[in-house]
């Protein structure tokens, strides 16, 4: 029997992915279709949403492979779909019904089979990340390029716990530093030159190539020549990192593909959905968990003396300075003490102060802070505007003090409840990456990209992961 290659048996799998959105994307139209069914009695619609809604989805790119398992980008071309979905409605009724109804229950039709869709992607796409970190369906990578570009690039594919691509094997253009690859974990397979023979000897199927003085065009040219005959992916490092799909575009000029960077997003109109989602559901949480705060507050005042509330002077956006509340986790007199403590600072290698077995931390404290409980009263400073359900953590004004021009950039925006520091390790991270993560933020936000924090910050607070 003839063995397929791992490029056929990705592609395979590619394929009998999309007919799984297929069907899935047919279910939600079919159960949205009975739902307006039994809201205004028409069979018609049932039969005619499906089809439009699949052609909807396909018309946006919701199948394409470029977006399979990338979460907002795939949810955003979803809802672009929902929105078009009366062009193909139009066409449905001028054609079949010619029944003004039909035109008014499929644009209804659009809202639950969103609320369906959606989720149903959400938990494909959960399945999916599940079998890449499993090291199934996932493509092997073999990078290519100077060994300080392939070690970041390393360092990105391992951070999160599910990635397309794994890396198998590095060529450098620069072999002299090939023992900072090594210790790595990662093979170093020679140069360029060595691609050819590389790629079928380890079954490779993507080849990523990184930003180098060495590779002019013509180089990247026969890179993806090699690539070509092999058939496998060919992709290209930006030389920018951190930058959102959603950001970049593709302007040709003259034959020459131009990439462009669109600015970050941070008008106040832009911003004002953002700012209407946070007030509005910080209100809601804030009433469904005022008995259990009060609770709270109770437990803290019964624990150890003092306050139930610590009230602490924060920097928001632009540097504005505001009261932060939090529940009392440490003794009253802990800032006192955090000079003796200095010693034993956990973030050594930035600005921040954290202890692992802090003795100030109350009994109590010490499992709000692992639940993050205790930092439910900033829904208040939320619903007061000087906090985002979403955003960089708020830090102190001596931390401001000391930020860089680059840093700085974190102020623009509101700081957050929860944010990527948060979902990340949260105090686990060292004080470079958590800076990354914040200015990741503020260029590349998104009310996707807000959303798809929310859904993680639950498991991570289950995780309890850096929460000292």
């Amino acid at each position: 029997m003839e063995r397929r290659s791992p490029q056929a048996r990705r592609r395979r799998w590619e394929q009998k992915y999309r007919i799984v959105l297929l069907v899935a994307d047919s279910c939600a139209a079919v159960a949205a279709a009975f739902l307006i069914h039994a809201a205004y009695g028409r069979w018609a619609v049932a039969l005619v949403l499906p089809p439009a809604w699949i052609a909807a989805m396909a018309a946006h790119r919701s199948y394409d492979r470029s977006t399979l398992g990338l979460g907002t980008e795939e949810y955003r071309r979803v809802l672009r779909g929902a929105i078009a979905l009366p062009a193909p409605a139009v066409v449905a009724y001028w054609l079949f019904a010619h029944d003004s109804g039909l035109l008014h229950d499929m644009v209804m039709a659009a809202v639950p089979a969103v609320a369906i869709a959606l989720p149903a992607r959400y938990a494909l796409r959960r399945r999916l990340h599940r079998r890449w970190a499993r090291g199934r369906g996932g493509s092997a990578t073999l990078l290519v390029g100077p060994a300080r570009g392939v070690a970041d690039l390393v360092a990105v594919l391992r951070r999160g716990s599910a990635q397309e691509l794994h890396a198998a094997g590095v060529c450098l253009s620069d072999p002299e530093n090939a023992a900072d690859i090594r210790k790595l974990g990662l093979p170093v397979l020679g140069g360029v030159g060595n691609m050819n023979d590389v790629i079928p000897a380890l079954g490779i199927g993507t080849v990523v190539a990184l930003p180098a003085p060495e590779f002019d065009a013509s180089v990247l040219r026969r890179m993806s020549w090699t690539a070509a005959v092999q058939g496998v992916d060919f992709l290209l490092a930006p030389v920018l990192t951190d930058v959102s799909a959603s950001r970049l575009e593709i302007r040709p000029t003259n034959g020459v593909p131009l990439v462009r960077v669109q600015a970050p997003n941070l008008s106040r109109l832009s911003r004002l959905p953002k700012e209407l989602l946070d007030r509005s559901l910080a209100a809601l949480l804030l009433a469904l968990l005022a008995l259990p705060m009060l609770l709270i507050a109770l437990v803290v005042r019964l624990d150890s003396p003092g306050p139930a509330l610590f009230r602490q002077q924060r920097a928001g956006r632009y540097g504005d300075y505001f009261t932060m509340l939090k529940f009392r986790t440490m003794r009253p007199d802990s800032e006192a003490l955090r000079e003796e403590l200095e010693h034993l600072n956990e973030n050594s290698d930035g600005l921040l102060f954290k202890v692992k077995q802090d003795p100030r931390v109350t009994r109590v404290g010490s499992l709000l802070r692992r639940t993050s409980l205790d930092e439910l009263p900033q829904l208040i400073n939320v619903i007061g505007g000087h906090m985002s359900l979403v955003g960089p953590r708020p830090p102190l004004p001596e931390e401001v003090e000391e930020y860089t021009p680059e840093v700085k950039r974190r102020l623009l925006v509101k700081p957050g409840l929860t944010g990527l520091w948060q979902v990340s390790g949260r105090s686990d991270l060292p004080w470079d990456e958590a800076v990354r993560l914040d200015l990741g933020y503020v260029d590349n936000w998104s009310m996707g990209l807000d959303l798809e924090i929310l859904l993680r910050t639950g498991s991570a607070v289950v995780r309890g992961t850096g929460a000292y």
